[in-house]
This record gives C-alpha cells, sequence and structure tokens, in this order.
C-alpha cells in the first residue's frame, strides 16, 4: 500500500534521495518568482535589510601638504625669474632646469595628498604645476630646438587653464592670489616665448619674482595657522572655505556620503 502525500505538501520541495533527478534540474527550478521579471526582483530588493546603520566610513586626518606646494611655487618661480631677468647667464639654462627638476615630485606629493584630503581644486592645480616643472625642466635642459617657442605655446596653454581656475578658488584666497599674480606671468612668458622680445622676457621675470613673493607669503601665513590652531595672518578665506575651517564635526562630515571614494562612481 502506498502513503499518499502529506496535505498541502508539494514533492517538489523536499527531494527524494532516491529521485534520478539532476540537481542541476533542482536547482533550476526556481518557481514562479524567478520567472516573474524585474518586477518581483524590485519588490525582492525593497525588502533588503537597511544597511546605513552598519556602514562605518573612516577618515585619516592628515598634515596640510599646502605650503609645502607654495614653497615649491615660490623657489622655482624665483629661479625662472633670475634667469628671465638676466641675473643668470643664457649658458645657465640647463642648471636652472636642474633646481626646478624637484619642484615636480614635491608638488605631484602635495598633489596626491590633497585628493586624500578631499581638496579637488588644490589637488588639480598643484598637479598642473607639476607637469608643468616637469616639461619646463625636460625642455631647457636638454637645449631641444625651439625651446622658446615651445614653451611660449605652452604657457599660453596654461594662461588659459588659470582663468578657469581663477574663476572657481576665489573662495580659497590663499590659492586665488597665487593663480592671480601667475596669470600675466604666462601671458608675459608665452607672449616672449613667440616673439622673442627682450623687454617681455624681462617683465616676465620680474612677475616671476611676484609670484614668489605671493607664494611664500601664502606658505608663510598657512603655517602659521596651523602651528596656532587660528588664522595670524590674513588669508581671507571665504563662503565654504571659510566655514570648512571654522566650522564644527557636524560641517566637516556634511553629505560625506555623496563625496568622491565614498560614492559608487565619480
Amino acid at each position: 500500500m502506498s502513503t499518499p502525500p502529506a496535505v498541502g505538501g508539494d514533492p517538489g520541495d523536499s527531494p527524494d534521495p532516491n529521485s534520478t533527478q539532476s540537481p542541476e534540474s533542482r536547482e533550476g527550478r526556481k518557481g514562479p518568482a524567478a520567472e516573474a521579471g524585474p518586477e518581483v526582483t524590485a519588490v525582492a530588493r525593497r525588502h533588503e535589510p537597511d544597511l546605513r546603520s552598519m556602514t562605518r566610513i573612516n577618515l585619516r586626518p592628515i598634515a596640510s601638504p599646502m605650503p609645502l606646494g607654495f614653497f615649491t611655487v615660490a623657489i622655482a618661480s624665483a629661479m625662472t625669474g633670475c634667469l628671465q631677468l638676466g641675473l643668470l647667464e643664457t649658458a645657465d639654462r640647463r642648471a636652472v632646469a636642474l633646481c626646478v627638476l624637484p619642484a615636480f615630485a614635491l608638488q605631484l606629493l602635495v598633489s596626491i595628498l590633497a585628493f586624500g584630503a578631499r581638496d579637488v581644486l588644490a589637488a588639480t592645480l598643484m598637479g598642473t604645476f607639476a607637469g608643468s616643472w616637469l616639461a619646463y625642466s625636460l625642455v631647457m635642459g636638454t637645449g631641444a630646438p625651439g625651446a622658446l617657442r615651445v614653451l611660449g605655446v605652452f604657457n599660453l596653454a596654461f594662461l588659459c587653464f588659470g582663468a578657469l581656475m581663477a574663476a572657481v578658488a576665489r573662495p580659497k584666497r590663499a590659492l586665488w592670489f597665487v593663480l592671480v599674480a601667475s596669470l600675466p606671468r604666462w601671458a608675459a612668458t608665452g607672449l616672449a616665448g613667440l616673439t622673442e622680445t627682450a623687454w617681455l622676457t624681462r617683465t616676465a621675470g620680474a612677475l616671476g619674482l611676484v609670484v614668489a613673493l605671493v607664494a611664500t607669503y601664502a606658505a608663510f601665513a598657512l603655517m602659521l595657522e596651523d602651528m596656532r590652531s587660528e588664522e595670524v595672518l590674513p588669508i581671507g578665506r571665504s563662503g565654504p572655505a571659510h566655514t570648512a575651517v571654522e566650522g564644527d564635526l557636524a560641517v566637516q562630515l556634511r553629505n560625506l556620503e555623496r563625496q568622491a571614494g565614498v560614492r559608487r562612481t565619480l
């Protein structure tokens, strides 16, 4: 006598160990929900547990790399400015290029640290500065033909980049002042390279020393601020840059879930 199945039972729910049905066919029987399409999948996802309460975002505080970046700009600008002013001989170009070459490595380091500090504006500016010092060092150090004309075009292209950066960097006044001082220098250097006009070259050299002074002030002011945990020399932050320095921890963590490195895509 055969035993009838339990009421309400489904033979497919508990596979018979003596059955000849393969494991693949048993696994393939997902029921009607698997064939219902994306609607059932969406409903299932809505019933997934909320993982926000179990999520932790770790922030690693770092020392500000900006004084190093500004001091590097100051030293490299002073070296190139002295060459353009004629304080250094034309034969000294290769030596100047070798002195400027470490600026590439230093500002690249500043750019990487600024990306880690979630400051895309500073990271982009310092990374681009690093590339410009590398290009200058390679062109002047190798004595490539047409070096001045090529660097003239390069500086005019850099002028366009700097103007775009200055348009958005005003709340970060230290960056903004360095950019504003650099714009006429890039313009004069570019035109001097294309026209090979002596007075434009000297003007570019003088403007290079102005950039060096502004960058030195910005670096020194930021160092004092970091050491004393308060603004000593005026920098003139405004807007979000001022709030980021003067605000509490809640301000620093605002919209953290939407920042790069936390959100899924850039």
